[in-house]
């Protein structure tokens, strides 16, 4: 594991410049105390980074949850009845990886995926346009369209203008100059540049920046447009952070529906972003989706008994992590490590942070997800690919990240269904001799009542006349509903003199009186014809 250290070190110090706001703003957002999200973030990294089969996945608090997690604190009567929910949870979770639930990932098609990191990526981009000009009105972490503060994204950046803070968007400018010279320029230079991160460097002048012109009217930055971790007096006040579930309330039914929840959506979020990083991973790793679901639930069994926020792969952060060069697990293991440590020994300098730097980190992160070039490349693969990645897109900017997966599964599901309408059979006209049409019907390997509608429709257009040679050779598997269709029209055949040849692994026939009969389907649904 610590064979690439020296690429892991460097990405789980950029991980932890994006994970650490991402945490508070998270349970900020929640409803939550906000050292809830940190806790999760460390669980997420140390824990889950350690158990997970993963190689490039980061895990923490979820943007997505959060509406969930804001409702469930005030209807199960306080925080530590909402811990209990987590609790159980995780270990539902866990259920779910011994059953191998995890096979769900591989049924969503690669073009809502690819939409998936698109969308995250412009949601990234228009979310952090307000911090970076210095309008923090938005926690950090929010994805849906409809913010808390009544806005929405775009009348978020609209607003910018009116309240723009001078100092964050200057440091945010030099910030994001930093960076791109950094990776475009530098890194190509010199080794030293690859080990030492941009994005550190500009978190550091943004320190540097803060403490300089505090005591300038113009460009000072106020304590509201800086990272807020919060600060313990001593050891005791420290760990009086950590909150605890009060089990006593188990018996209550709606915190076992809260805890069903939680484990549906964030198994489900977990999935989509390991097919999301296997993806996006230059080599190709395959992470096992049901250890992964072992992992996430324990973790937020964990996070759930010492105060956490739940837990789900967040591809913010694995998307950070390999676009800086994470190679193992090892640097979210470290992220974990480098959250813990700072919250307790250097709160005080993680608070001069601007805002505004780190959100020209994630300026970046953003522009890497949503490459313009990539909505070429998928309108090229055609419109089968392109109008599920699209709608899978604007449905993530336009509501949020599950809704708009789903919205792109949906019209997924109908292409396949149009394919599937499509692919059923063929047709070949062989010739037109002696004044009667021949033609020839190949029924495809497995043909279900999907295909009804397209063989019922080809059977109605043959015209009258005509010499039908219905070829099963190549058919495995055939539904009843798409014999029932084959028998009706032996009658119609009849009345317009179409004779058919029936050729198929049982024999050929012609005319025959009864396709139940041929087929010896009556007590099945379906039959193998192989």
């Amino acid at each position: 594991m610590f064979k690439y250290i020296k690429n892991d070190l460097p990405a789980s110090i950029v991980v932890f410049f994006v994970a650490l706001p991402l945490c508070l703003g998270i349970a900020l957002a929640s409803g939550a105390p906000l050292f809830s999200g940190v806790i999760a973030g460390i669980v997420g990294g140390i824990v889950v980074g350690a158990l997970s089969g993963s190689k490039l996945g980061v895990s923490g608090p979820a943007a997505g949850l959060a509406a969930i997690v804001l409702t469930a604190i005030g209807s199960l009567g306080g925080y530590e009845n909402f811990l209990v929910a987590v609790v159980l949870a995780g270990i539902i979770q866990m259920v779910f990886g011994v059953l191998k639930a995890g096979v769900i990932a591989y049924y969503f098609p690669s073009s809502v995926i690819k939409g998936m990191l698109t969308g995250i990526g412009i949601i990234i981009i228009l979310k952090q346009i307000p911090h970076f000009f210095g309008y923090d009105a938005e926690p950090e972490g929010a994805d849906s369209f409809i913010e808390a503060s009544g806005e929405n994204t775009f009348s978020a950046i609209f607003n910018v203008f009116d309240n723009l803070v001078m100092g964050s968007f200057i440091i945010g400018l030099l910030g994001l100059a930093v960076i791109l010279i950094w990776d475009n320029v530098l890194a190509k230079k010199a080794k030293l540049f690859t080990v030492i991160q941009g994005p550190l460097v500009a978190v550091v002048l943004g320190i540097i920046f803060y403490l300089l012109t505090a005591s300038n009217e113009a460009l000072a930055i106020s304590d509201s447009h800086l990272v807020s971790v919060p600060i313990p007096d001593d050891i005791n006040s420290f760990f009086g952070q950590f909150s605890f579930p009060r089990f006593a309330a188990i018996t209550n039914t709606e915190i076992w529906v809260v805890a069903f929840t939680i484990a549906l959506v964030a198994s489900l979020e977990t999935l989509l972003c390991v097919e999301a990083t296997d993806k996006l991973d230059p080599d190709k790793n395959v992470t096992p989706t049901n250890r992964e679901l072992l992992a996430q639930g324990a973790g937020n069994v964990i996070s759930g008994l010492i105060g956490g926020l739940p837990i789900t792969q967040v591809i913010v952060r694995s998307s950070a992590n390999i676009q800086s060069g994470g190679k193992t697990k090892m640097s979210a293991i470290i992220h974990g490590f480098f959250l813990l440590i700072s919250v307790i020994l250097i709160p005080n300098l993680l608070n001069k942070i601007p805002l505004s730097v780190l959100a020209a980190i994630l300026l970046v992160v953003g522009y890497k997800l949503a490459k313009p070039g990539l909505f070429k490349k998928m309108y090229k693969m055609g419109w089968k690919q392109f109008v599920p990645f699209i709608v899978t897109v604007v449905g993530i900017v336009f509501t949020d990240l599950l809704v708009g997966i789903a919205l792109g599964l949906l019209v997924g599901i109908v292409v396949i269904l149009l394919k599937s309408y499509q692919n059923s059979h063929f047709l070949h006209i062989e010739d037109k001799s002696n004044g009667k049409h021949r033609i020839k019907m190949t029924l495809a390997e497995e043909v279900t009542f999907f295909n009804k509608g397209a063989i019922l429709k080809e059977l109605d257009n043959l015209p009258n006349e005509t010499y039908l040679e219905l070829d099963l050779m190549k058919t495995r598997y055939l539904d009843n509903d798409v014999i029932e269709i084959l028998d009706d029209f032996s009658h119609k055949a009849k009345e317009r003199n179409i004779d058919i040849k029936l050729v198929s692994k049982r024999g050929v026939v012609e005319n025959p009186e009864s396709y139940f009969e041929f087929f010896r389907t009556r007590p099945k649904s379906k039959i193998s014809l192989s």
